[in-house]
């Protein structure tokens, strides 16, 4: 019997180094997320790289390498963002807490100029004032976006602040080209976490979304309510023992110049309202 001699494959060195480098960041990181590179533009990942660059490492991969990296990494959960790499994507290495990685992404987006089928990240306000464009053609373009202007001075004014698209809604050609020539970029852009992967855990983009001015507000109530009710119930806390004592203090005052008591804090208010009411009387025995 013949036997057939098998030649293992030999994989270029880049590959190779790229395939030992996603196993050695997966053990060295304690999350990984998963970015979709559909609608960011590669000059957004240049400033992050550098925003990003001691806490995390952003590494641009096919997918197939990933997987076949990844999967024997020995990383729990990771089948979970294996099996959504499709397209084109970018992996983000990091022992930042998810939440943080988001909103540091997101307060480094910009805004870019509308194309015509971009869909609105925000409520689109075109504000009032003057363009500075010539009236002419472009009126036509204004009365189409539903924007109500008036000629002064040789260029076009728009009468008042006006809504041209809703968050959510598709950007027509002729809206894109508007607001270019009204120096208008509506687009929110940049890196949008898909999901991340911490100890095991997923986080969703939609998970990961917080209203950090809601929470706050939130914690200031909590807190409010909290202070009022250690007043309220005379337990004394670092944050409440000057409010219980003031208002025993004012409680004391109160008791005292209703009993008439001669206290050194309350005898000239006591003089005073004795001295009104011996006012009173007298005038009551005048009219008599």
């Amino acid at each position: 019997m013949i036997q057939q001699q098998q030649q293992a494959k030999v994989y270029p060195e880049k590959k190779v180094r790229m395939y030992r480098m996603l196993q050695e960041e997966a053990s060295r990181y304690r999350a990984i997320a998963l970015v979709k590179m559909d609608k960011v533009r590669s000059t957004q990942l240049m400033p992050l790289r550098k925003i990003l660059a001691d806490e995390a490492k952003m590494i641009m991969v096919k997918n197939r390498l990933a997987v076949k990296a990844l999967s024997g990494s020995g990383v729990k959960g990771i089948e979970k963002i294996l099996k959504e790499m499709e397209g084109q994507n970018l992996l983000i290495f990091t022992n930042m807490n998810p939440f943080k990685l988001q909103m540091l992404l997101e307060k480094n987006k910009v805004y870019l100029p509308a194309k015509g089928g971009d869909v609105a990240t925000e409520d689109i306000v075109v504000p009032a004032g003057n363009t500075g464009l010539a009236p002419g053609p472009i009126l036509s373009e204004f009365r189409e976006a539903k924007i109500q202007t008036k000629i002064e001075e040789g260029t076009v004014w728009i009468a008042k602040d006006t809504v041209v698209a809703k968050a959510g809604e598709v950007i027509s050609m002729k809206l894109a080209s508007l607001l270019s020539k009204l120096g208008i970029k509506p687009i929110k852009a940049g890196v949008n976490l898909h999901m991340v992967l911490e100890d095991g855990l997923v986080y969703r983009s939609e998970d990961l979304k917080l209203d950090v001015e809601a929470y706050r507000k939130s914690i200031e109530e909590a807190y409010s309510n909290a202070l009022t009710l250690a007043v309220n119930a005379a337990y004394p806390t670092k944050e409440s023992i000057a409010m219980i004592v003031s208002r025993a203090y004012s409680n004391a005052l109160t008791l005292a110049v209703n009993a008439a008591y001669p206290a050194r804090e309350v005898i000239r208010e006591l003089l005073m309202l004795a001295e009104a009411h011996a006012q009173t009387i007298a005038r009551q025995a005048n009219i008599q």
